[in-house]
């Protein structure tokens, strides 16, 4: 099964494969010139929201598809808003996740926090760890499409909570519960609502969320990772946003960069990571 690859990009656009498909979709911050021409005539479908937000050739296109990356398969199909179910600037994440939660399991299971966690593949990942997770997305239809993706990978019986709700009022709750966790992964998006129509805007609301997942945070915590696609939420900046709520450890950023075989890595997003300095194991 192929999994994702960047086949090119430029003047606005890139173009990707997922599995067996080839997709044409907008790229804003593809300035350049497209270096491989001739692979643009491969596409399968192209999206242009310039259209009216519409697909060229999705008639042709099955309804959903399978890709496998990081060693997780996903179920594609193409959505309305240009999206297919994946954002390979993240697979990156499920990988280090799965890794790093490998090497450090104890006694005790692993808690695995994934907030706004779409169609689970970082859940997935921490899942195969042997970590026990929290999915939670506002969206009914993402938070199933999820668990689809669990059912692929035969992970539906595995130690997964399926949240559908509001991330703020989840974790003010999860506080008062006196829940706690080791590794918590937050993707929050630019604007979004929750599941009863919650407001969120992330300049507004980051530094609450950040203050509630380092309550949640137990004595054996690990990491947290936090992934940003909103304009002006720089690698630094997220990095700066951490480090008020962890001053210790160790921290790490820098931009989610799709890559392929002899053309200009597309910057995609940003991303900063706390870790606590590990010697190996988590202890009970």
């Amino acid at each position: 099964m192929k999994g994702y690859e960047l086949l090119d990009s430029g003047e606005g656009r890139k173009l990707e494969r997922f599995g067996e498909l080839i997709l044409d979709r907008p790229a804003a911050q593809a300035v350049w010139q497209k270096q491989k021409l001739a692979l643009w005539n491969t596409a399968h479908a192209r999206f242009d929201r310039k259209e009216g937000y519409l697909w060229q050739g999705r008639e042709k296109l099955p309804a959903h598809w399978v890709m496998k990356a990081a060693d997780i398969s996903m179920k594609c199909q193409c959505t309305d808003f240009g999206h297919v179910g994946v954002f390979p600037e993240t697979i990156a994440l499920w990988q280090y996740i799965r890794d790093h939660l490998q090497q450090v399991r104890g006694a005790k299971p692993v808690r695995f926090l994934n907030l706004f966690a779409y169609s689970g593949g970082a859940t997935l990942a921490a899942a195969q760890a042997g970590a026990q997770c929290t999915h939670l997305d506002a969206s009914k239809g993402m938070v199933d499409w999820a668990r689809e993706n669990a059912a692929l990978n035969q992970l539906q019986d595995a130690p997964i909570r399926w949240i559908v709700d509001d991330a703020i009022k989840f974790l003010r709750r999860e506080v008062k519960r006196g829940n706690q966790y080791e590794a918590v992964l937050l993707d929050p998006p630019s604007f979004g609502r929750g599941r009863k129509g919650e407001l969120y805007k992330i300049e507004e609301q980051m530094n609450q969320t950040l203050d509630l997942v380092h309550q949640l945070l137990s004595d054996r915590a690990r990491f947290v990772i936090l992934t940003s696609h909103t304009p002006g939420f720089s690698p630094q900046v997220l990095s700066n946003l951490l480090t008020d709520f962890h001053a210790n450890g160790e921290h790490a950023c820098g931009e989610l960069c799709l890559k392929g075989s002899g053309i200009y890595p597309l910057p995609n997003g940003n991303w900063a990571r706390w870790t606590q300095a590990s010697d190996g194991e988590i202890h009970a």
